[in-house]
């Protein structure tokens, strides 16, 4: 590992290009990052190396980075673009296991759960439709767990066990906390420790972890942002400084 040299990105801005390094390379797709992070790196990532993203408003509005309109997105076309692979979510995790499985609903036994939480929502339509990465504010070992109590996204394991039809489209490119960035590229599709942000351990981050990650002999740093990233990240896309409510560190 080398320590980055800039002392003054915080932890949330690390947090920012790792999720905008999810859309990388995606092409003319439509990006939905549910959360002020994902929010704030989709942005970024579209005033910087993809131009051709797409982002929405949330309701029918296709908007540029400065949520200007550019044109209007009906619903039908919204679900083929849900449903062909050309949409690329970043969700949230209550629960996510080593193979990408993904619980938003309930902790605890389905008939009798100790705490309900919000549903299956589209969860997996998401991901058996169109790529989704996963964004976690708070790592731990009760939200990176051995088995999820209820499947709500569908890990790699559930996709292949069904076949063809679940996987045309199935993608979990990355999954990013607030420790570091993980994705499943391992034999076994299993979750593999891809960088840690700065001033996060290797060790830190397998203390918070319910299973057995993946660790590569070399585990990178999360790559820092440059001096025009940062800039647009504090002056341009969030000056008022939403990401660092969720990132605290």
């Amino acid at each position: 590992m080398t320590a980055s040299a800039v002392k003054d990105i915080t932890r949330a801005e690390y947090c920012v290009v790792a999720c905008a390094e999810a859309w990388r390379g995606d092409g003319e797709i439509l990006a939905s990052p549910m959360g002020a992070v994902p929010s704030v790196g989709a942005r970024l990532a579209r005033l910087t190396f993809a131009p051709e993203l797409l982002l929405t408003d949330g309701e029918a509005m296709i908007v540029d980075a400065d949520g200007e309109v550019e044109g209007w997105l009906p619903y039908r076309k919204h679900l083929t673009l849900v449903t062909g692979g050309r949409r690329h979510v970043m969700m949230g995790a209550s629960q996510i296991d080593r193979f990408g499985n993904q619980n938003i609903s309930c902790v605890g036994d389905w008939e009798q759960p100790t705490r309900q939480l919000l549903g299956v929502r589209g969860a997996p339509v998401n991901t058996l439709n169109n790529p989704v990465s996963y964004w976690i504010p708070r790592h731990s070992a009760r939200v990176f767990v051995e088995r999820v109590d209820m499947v709500c996204g569908v890990g790699h394991d559930r996709a292949e066990a069904a076949g063809p039809s679940a996987t045309r489209f199935h993608r979990i490119p990355q999954v990013v906390s607030d420790l570091g960035v993980f994705d499943f590229a391992t034999p076994d599709r299993s979750m593999r420790l891809a960088s840690v942000h700065p001033g996060v351990t290797v060790d830190q981050v397998r203390e918070a972890t319910g299973f057995a990650l993946t660790v590569p002999a070399d585990v990178p740093y999360t790559r820092d942002p440059s001096p025009a990233e940062l800039a647009l990240i504090r002056e341009v896309i969030d000056p008022s400084g939403t990401r660092n409510r969720e990132v605290r560190a």
